[in-house]
């Protein structure tokens, strides 16, 4: 069986299974109340500055046998929309097999969707997601998908190909949208452009989502995959959205004067 082999460990997370598994610990409350959810928005920082957000929302959830990874595509390279579909990953928890009928089916199910397994190689954005995953549930599968730019009609043809593909296949699946806020701002003006984007996220309007993006020049990373995945998650049934946390890089270095801004969300 092919192994992605893992691209981030030692740099954004911890290269040994102990050490992670101590620094995850670290960031999640095991006592959280869990609930199901359709879709969630997860950073994907490096885990000092991103993890405590991303385990607010790993912490909140019940994971499901199928978990389906949206992220943008940071490297360039590969087709603009790119699926992972056999094989499995690696971290340093273990090895997750894809869900190579899931993915099989989502890629049928449009044009777009390109399988390119090389346009994964280098980028990080779905991997940090996993150890989360795994610290909460051994055994799972997942369909990792990185998105390139295309505008509405087309993120609307892939929400409707990836709900769909779940309804047909009946399985239990959560939908992560992997992605960062503003980048580089001051810390004022980078809240208040997330509260904008997140605002749109909260009333599950993808298209909303992307016009303030553009209009507001907010350096949202994560803009395309939150969009995809509330167009597939609304089509799933989801009818409400919560901010779960946020935060920036300047409460883990104490620089405020230029910040990265963090959100996850739960949309069920």
């Amino acid at each position: 069986m092919m192994v992605r082999e893992p691209t981030a460990a030692g740099q954004f997370y911890p290269a040994s299974a102990e050490a992670l598994k101590e620094m995850i610990a670290s960031m999640v409350d095991e006592d959280a109340q869990k609930e199901k959810a359709i879709g969630v928005i997860s950073p994907h920082a490096g885990y000092p500055f991103s993890g405590p957000c991303a385990g607010a929302v790993f912490s909140r959830i019940e994971i499901p046998p199928t978990v389906v990874l949206l992220g943008p595509n940071h490297t360039g390279t590969g087709a603009n929309f790119s699926l992972y579909n056999r094989g499995s990953w690696r971290t340093p928890l273990g090895d997750v097999e894809v869900d190579s009928e899931l993915a099989g089916m989502i890629s049928k199910s449009t044009d777009l969707i390109d399988i390119d397994e090389k346009a994964h190689d280098g980028e990080h954005c779905l991997e940090v997601q996993l150890p989360f995953i795994q610290y909460f549930k051994e055994d799972f599968k997942i369909v990792p998908i990185l998105l390139g730019s295309g505008g509405l009609d087309k993120y609307n043809e892939l929400g409707n190909a990836i709900a769909s593909s779940i309804k047909s296949s009946d399985k239990d699946a959560l939908i992560i949208a992997s992605g960062d806020m503003t980048h580089y701002e001051p810390q004022g003006m980078a809240v208040k452009k997330d509260k904008i984007a997140i605002d749109a996220v909260l009333r599950l309007d993808a298209g909303e989502l992307l016009d303030k993006v553009e209009e507001h020049n907010i350096s949202m990373c994560g803009s395309i995959s939150a969009a995809v995945m509330v167009i597939a998650a609304k089509i799933l049934g989801a009818e409400t959205a919560e901010l779960v946390k946020y935060q920036t890089s300047g409460e883990t270095t104490g620089d405020f004067s230029a910040v990265v801004g963090y959100a996850s969300m739960i949309i069920r």
